[in-house]
């Protein structure tokens, strides 16, 4: 009998590649769809790598045949040449009307803590759509809402703030600082969507960890942990974006986007249920700080280059 056929959208990525990596573990045959065909590929012959061919009703449908369930992490950061917000909007749709055609059995979506339609941020917006598309277009579902994920080779923010305390004499702390967050380790989330791929009942799930903390707290905690030298001071959110596009220019890439940093002031990384996580990114610093940091993490050279 062949094995139960799972499909993966960015399965190369960053949460797609840690569910990938459990579907493998278990012995499910695993399908990868990606803009990306020439990323490396951890996984060699264990997965099949496809792209996604949004605009090929026909050829996204056959690529969902026979598919037990689509985990979908697809998903934008921010606007870049064609790549929008309001594209990443239509795509996932035409994704999710083409798994309803093709009999997929079970959707498990990676949205975002605190997504709504009128919210002053387009990454939350176009989440809360999907979530109302999802909701009426009857195929079963869980829906997992994250905070900030943390961990792992390709996460950015964590580890690209440590880049910065190692590199730099002095971080700007956007001011106040004093707005909060909740991260939650890639382990617990990738772990929450392959078991909710089995429950029965439709389900939205906040996961999120079990630390609250400020963002200086944050900050302050990783300087201290991989031993940072960096002199730490509040700066006006202008002053502290004018900053980060210098480190930008640098870098060649956009380190942080002024609508995610109001989305960190208004505390849309902090869940107002109960902590599903339990690694704390103490204790994880304890094990990852030496590491944490080395080398920048770039959405540019991710995504775009």
């Amino acid at each position: 009998m062949a094995a139960e056929l799972n499909v993966v959208t960015g399965g190369l990525s960053y949460i797609g590649k840690f569910i990938t990596r459990r579907l493998v573990a278990q012995g499910k045959q695993v399908l990868v769809l990606t803009n990306h065909l020439n990323r490396d590929n951890p996984f060699g012959s264990q997965v099949t790598v496809a792209p996604y061919d949004f605009d090929r009703e026909a050829a996204l449908v056959s690529r969902l045949k026979g598919a037990a369930t689509l985990y979908n992490t697809y998903w934008v950061r921010f606007d870049y040449g064609k790549v929008t917000f309001g594209k990443a909007v239509e795509n996932t749709q035409r994704l999710l009307l083409a798994a309803k055609q093709a009999g997929v059995r079970k959707l498990v979506h990676l949205s975002v803590s605190n997504p709504a339609e009128d919210a002053s941020f387009p990454y939350y917006r176009g989440k809360a759509v999907i979530e109302k598309f999802i909701a009426q277009s009857k195929l079963p579902y869980a829906i997992i809402r994250p905070t900030l994920v943390f961990g792992g080779e390709q996460e950015i923010l964590v580890n690209n703030i440590a880049w910065l305390l190692r590199r730099f004499p002095v971080f700007a702390i956007p001011s106040p600082g004093t707005y909060r967050l909740q991260p939650i380790h890639v382990d617990e989330v990738a772990d929450l969507a392959v078991h909710a791929a089995s429950h029965v009942e439709n389900q939205t799930i906040d996961a999120a960890g079990p630390d609250i903390m400020t963002f200086d707290e944050m900050v302050r905690l990783i300087a201290w942990k991989i031993k940072s030298r960096a002199i730490l001071f509040r700066a006006s959110p202008a002053f502290s974006l004018f900053l980060l596009k210098i480190v930008g220019l640098m870098v060649n890439d956009v380190v942080l986007t002024r609508d995610e940093l109001g989305a960190l002031k208004e505390e849309r990384l902090l869940s107002k249920e109960p902590p599903i996580g339990r690694t704390r990114l103490n204790d994880w610093l304890d094990r990852n700080g030496d590491r944490l940091g080395r080398r920048y993490a770039s959405e540019m050279v991710r995504h775009f280059h």
